[in-house]
């Protein structure tokens, strides 16, 4: 059994504009810097392992903090990078229907067979993050592993350990500098937790509700 802490990168400027990340390297905003302090505080007293991260800056800083903490050095893993959407990379969705509805319509409907223009489809995705799930379970048997990425790259963990259709990744919901945990066993994976924002929820700053219309945009990383 290995017990997975899968955290999801604190905020960005783009994500408060509101454009799409994919793969394009942005750095935690200050807002950001500040949810991932309360993070790691929260974690401070948690028995962690091993830190895995994207190596994409706003989750690679993510992790940083969280690993200070526990006198560990971070895992880099290209694999744990968000879903690369080429072309729409720093544009909103607005300006995304209005140059290239069509596609952006197929894409909503079949994520697995079409990408956006230079980027991947999910079944690429799913094929990453699925050998990284796999590779950082078998390495870290009944110990506790923190996995620090993206929105959509751990939609797609979630569904690959639970066994569901990758077309269900939408379904699951990780706002930035959120805490979730997954069990993974022999005989399958449990999620114990999902979406745990509760070290921000004192956060000045952090109006009520302003966490629950945090990722309103399950297809990108907004």
């Amino acid at each position: 059994m290995t017990r997975l802490l899968l955290i999801r990168h604190g905020s960005t400027a783009w994500n408060a504009e509101r454009r799409y990340q994919g793969q394009t390297d942005i750095p935690l905003s200050e807002d950001g810097r500040d949810q991932v302090k309360r993070l790691a505080q929260r974690l401070s007293t948690e028995r962690i392992d091993a830190v895995y991260a994207s190596d994409l800056r706003r989750a690679w800083e993510t992790s940083k903090e969280i690993a200070a903490s526990h006198g560990l050095t971070v895992r880099p893993d290209p694999r744990l990078r968000e879903i690369c959407f080429g072309q729409w990379e720093g544009k909103t969705r607005e300006q995304i229907e209005a140059d290239d509805a069509e596609l952006l319509a197929r894409w909503y409907a079949s994520p697995m067979d079409n990408s956006p223009p230079g980027g991947e489809t999910l079944r690429a995705v799913v094929k990453r993050v699925g050998a990284a799930y796999q590779s950082i379970a078998n390495c870290h048997p009944e110990e506790t592993v923190a996995i620090v990425a993206h929105g959509g790259t751990l939609r797609v963990l979630v569904c690959l350990a639970l066994k569901l259709s990758p077309h269900n990744y939408w379904r699951f919901r990780f706002d930035r500098a959120s805490l979730s945990q997954l069990i993974a066993r022999d005989d399958g994976a449990i999620l114990s937790s999902l979406n745990d924002v509760a070290h921000l929820r004192s956060w000045e700053g952090l109006s009520p509700g302003s966490w629950e219309s945090s990722s309103r945009s399950p297809q990108g990383e907004i």
